[in-house]
């Protein structure tokens, strides 16, 4: 049409003196174009026609030469995927489309387009492959409409492409369309296209309908669509010879709703044989679908007065409706108001007319939709336009940020956790990670539209300005790491008091006082320190100097420094936890009668106080190579730390050369001991060990990031695990345990230390301890629990468990590790897991893995008969990621 509009424009000027006349009848033309192009705008409004893989400098949009629709280039709508061109030898009977766009990156890949919120939607998906790639292999994958399976595209034998068809009412204003990978092909899509119906034609009970037959009784093989159809339905056309064919060339009355086109309606079907039932029938491609059905009449014949056609519709041999008599020139449709089905997928179709009926049965046109549930509800609206803003800010565009940011699960966005409660509620965010991703600018102030956020790391980017007291506000909010930025300014004072309500700030800087020691001012610089900890205890210890001696406190000697050894009979410890005497410990442990265990610091012995708390004493031996360096920073780490997973001290024994440490009693003994199955009991299930595993991680998750200073233990291994009744599990032996910075650094110089097997090479190798080699020795715990077998084992043909577990996995089967007295009895979906995060990412995958083996198993049913109820539900599910 623009090129008409152009051609008839350059005539008007050639011949403006000398073809007036002629002049003047091409205005009048442009004018008559120019109404049409108008009409048709506006019977296009609120529709959206992408054609896919069209460069938006190549004439978008343009108008389809044969429907007068206009289309446009998709690249506004999505943000990955490639531009392919059908192959140009193809006849050009099926080269309807030229381009298409396809995604050979991710998994899930989403067009996003804005809609009316509660409007009915006819919405169509074509995908013609055209052999783009030159590779003949024709694409298989699925079709999502937001996080809801739609349908299946598969292009094999379909040379001419396939096209699908909904009828769909978005929840919100943002309609996701997604193409998903399923296979070793490349999803791709040639058009996508948006019609909008009234709201009251296309009803369901539930459901959404797709389109499973849609066509007009006539011997003509003339496709109608837009504009015939002002709605752009498709409608086939179909005949059989056991019909006749009647037809009216005048237009009737469409008004009552559905629009059926005026070339639908001047065009009827009627048997050949007068006496006979009018019959239709159709196969289901799946036999259980519920079907809506629409049946659309006009009396296309101007009977005599006293004649007239009536008959009964029976659908599968049942009475559909009432007895109907189409009226001349006027629509009557019949549709169902609630959803049929056809026994073994045939659906048969029948008009029988009535005695009194003086013609047959007519019938100009039906459709038939199958039902498709989408149960799942998309994310929050206020959840999704925030993270939305934040992607935007950012400039995240990563592949994996398409579609809804929580479901399904398993396409859940990087960085993301949500709480999935069910399928009919709207999920919502919790989890918040965009550690080290680039991140510049202030602190988006979209994320506190995030009112369910629980965790928000922000670390590692170079973010800058000042931290934002809406912080403070989110009242979600549990644990907010900023550390590792270029932030400015001063912590807000609401932040800060938040901390005592329990909330874990974590920021860089040099300063950082608590409690009534800050000075008074509202708030505190961010170049902060790591927290100090709240426990004022102070140690001191003498030492001999020829006649004299001084006092020293604890805290003056910094964990991680070698200390000169000294004479301990000489050396006193005051701490708030009780003092015990030997003679006390004697009692306690019955003249040590009964040892529990040995390590490089003593023998443990079993004691009980009074009759009624059962504790554990570790005594110093003489001969230990670990000596009070050891002890002081034990009973000081253990002085300040509290946590459900670490073992609690009870008290201490400081006299004359006797030390020992007096610690709760773990009455399942160790981890090790466990495995081993030398332990009176049967074999840790799966189950079970996944929950020792997120308990210890928990502990060690605490001092990476719950102490101030943080800590690193420096000697992870599974006889330090302790396990108590209900197969609780607690990290033990913190001698080794030494304090590292938060801010700048995360790590110091130390003399190595730890057990071989369990130590991390990297820390061995430059001697800067660090968080991750805790992580490091703490997978080594997690391939002792997976495949019980020792960590350095010479008669392997890879000595070191890693090493052995890497070369079993390269045959490409987890079974050949796993521990072969589970004799198979675990989900291996909860083995395979990433590599070296830190332990707050080890906690969420560790707690991920019990989840998906609970939803194996069901209500925890795979937990040994020891476990307390406490095991099965001492993590929130709804807290979890999904596998990914």
């Amino acid at each position: 049409m623009i090129e008409l509009l152009f051609f008839f424009t350059s005539l008007i000027l050639l011949g403006e003196h000398e073809h007036m006349e002629s002049g003047i009848l091409l205005v009048a033309l442009i004018a008559t174009f120019a109404a049409i192009h108008l009409s048709q705008a506006e019977d296009q409004e609120g529709f959206i026609s992408l054609d896919c893989g069209l460069a938006p400098s190549e004439a978008s949009p343009y108008i389809e030469p044969d429907t007068g629709l206009w289309f446009s280039s998709d690249s506004e709508f999505i943000q990955s995927g490639k531009i392919g061109k059908i192959d140009p030898s193809l006849p050009k009977t099926i080269k309807s489309y030229v381009t298409l766009r396809y995604f050979p990156d991710g998994i899930r890949n989403c067009y996003n387009l804005s809609v009316k919120q509660g409007t009915n939607y006819l919405m169509r998906f074509t995908a013609l492959y055209g052999n783009y790639d030159g590779l003949n292999i024709t694409p298989k994958f699925d079709l999502y409409v937001g996080p809801n399976f739609w349908v299946t595209i598969d292009l094999e034998n379909k040379i001419s492409g396939q096209s699908e068809e909904i009828i769909y009412i978005p929840r919100s204003n943002s309609l996701d369309l997604c193409l998903v990978k399923t296979g070793a092909t490349t999803p791709m899509v040639s058009s996508v296209e948006l019609r909008p119906l009234a709201n009251d034609i296309y009803i369901t009970e539930s459901g959404s309908l797709k389109s499973f037959k849609r066509y007009y009784l006539t011997s003509s093989d003339t496709i109608l669509s837009y504009p015939n159809d002002v709605k752009d339905r498709i409608w086939e056309t179909k005949f059989d010879p056991e019909w006749m064919q009647i037809s009216t060339t005048l237009e009737a009355n469409n008004s009552n709703g559905f629009l059926v086109p005026q070339n639908v309606l001047k065009t009827a079907a009627i048997p050949a044989n007068d006496t006979a039932p009018f019959n239709i029938t159709e196969e289901l491609d799946f036999p259980d679908d519920q079907i809506y059905l629409y049946l659309h009449f006009s009396e296309v014949q101007a009977l005599p007065i006293g004649d007239f056609r009536e008959f009964d519709i029976f659908w599968n041999g049942q009475q559909f409706d009432k007895t109907i008599r189409p009226e001349y020139l006027k629509t009557t449709t019949i549709k169902s108001t609630t959803p049929v089905t056809c026994k073994g997928g045939l659906c048969n179709l029948e008009l029988i007319r009535t005695t009194n009926s003086i013609l047959p049965p007519l019938l100009n046109a039906i459709e038939l939709y199958t039902v498709v549930k989408f149960p799942q509800v998309e994310t929050n609206e206020n959840d999704v336009v925030a993270i939305l803003k934040i992607k935007a800010q950012y400039g995240l565009n990563r592949i994996t940020w398409q579609g809804d940011p929580c479901v399904p699960q398993n396409f859940l966005w990087d960085g993301l956790n949500c709480n999935n409660t069910d399928t009919s509620t709207p999920p919502i965010i919790t989890y918040l990670n965009l550690t080290s991703n680039g991140l510049e600018g202030n602190i988006a102030a979209a994320i506190q539209n995030l009112t369910h956020l629980e965790k928000l790391d922000l670390s590692n980017n170079n973010l800058t300005g000042e931290v934002p007291e809406f912080l403070a506000n989110m009242k979600s909010l549990m644990l907010i790491n900023l550390s590792k930025n270029n932030l400015i300014g001063l912590i807000p004072q609401a932040l800060l008091d938040r901390e005592k309500e329990g909330l874990q700030l974590i920021v860089d800087g040099e300063h950082r006082c608590l409690s009534g020691s800050c000075v008074t001012e509202k708030k505190i610089p961010v170049k902060t320190v790591a927290f100090v900890s709240s426990a004022t205890v102070m140690f001191a210890f003498k030492r001999k100097k020829s006649s004299s001696s001084k006092a020293l406190p604890l805290s003056s000697i910094k964990l991680g420094e070698d200390v000169t050894s000294t004479n301990i009979s000489e050396i006193s410890i005051e701490m708030k936890r009780r003092k015990f005497t030997y003679s006390e410990v004697m009692k306690i442990t019955k003249n040590l009668a009964r040892p529990l265990g040995e390590g490089g610091f003593g023998v443990v012995y079993h004691g009980d106080i009074n009759g009624s708390q059962q504790v554990a004493v570790k005594l110093l031996s003489q001969s230990s190579t670990q000596g009070y360096k050891e002890f002081k920073a034990e009973v000081e780490l253990l002085l300040r730390v509290h946590h459900i997973n670490l073992v609690s001290l009870v008290g201490y024994c400081d006299e004359r050369g006797h030390l020992a440490l007096i610690y709760e009693y773990m009455s399942n003994g160790d981890l090790k001991h466990h495995l081993s199955g030398k332990h009176d009991s049967s074999v840790l299930k799966w189950s079970t060990r996944l929950q020792i595993a997120i308990d210890a991680a928990l502990g060690l998750e605490y001092l990476h990031i719950g102490c101030r200073p943080p800590m690193v233990h420096r000697d992870v291994k599974s006889t330090n695990i302790l396990l108590g009744e209900g197969f609780t599990a607690k990290l033990a032996d913190f001698g080794l345990s030494r304090s590292f910075q938060l801010g700048g650094e995360y790590h110091v110089s130390t003399v190595v230390a730890g057990t071989p097997g369990y130590l991390d090479p990297e820390c061995y190798r430059t001697g800067r301890l660090a968080e991750l080699s805790d992580v490091y020795s703490f997978g080594v715990v997690l391939l002792e629990i997976i495949t019980n077998q020792d960590v350095v084992d010479q008669t392997r043909e890879k000595s070191h468990i890693a090493e052995w577990t890497a070369f079993m996995l390269n045959r490409g089967d987890i079974a050949g590790i796993m521990d072969p007295n589970l004799h198979g009895d675990y989900n291996s979906h909860s083995a395979w897991r990433k590599k070296r995060p830190n332990m707050f990412q080890v906690v969420i995958e560790l707690k991920e893995c019990l989840t998906c083996e609970m939803s194996m198993k069901g209500n925890g049913q795979d937990m040994d008969s020891q476990s307390s109820p406490k095991v099965s539900i001492s993590y929130d599910t709804t807290d979890l990621p999904s596998a990914r």
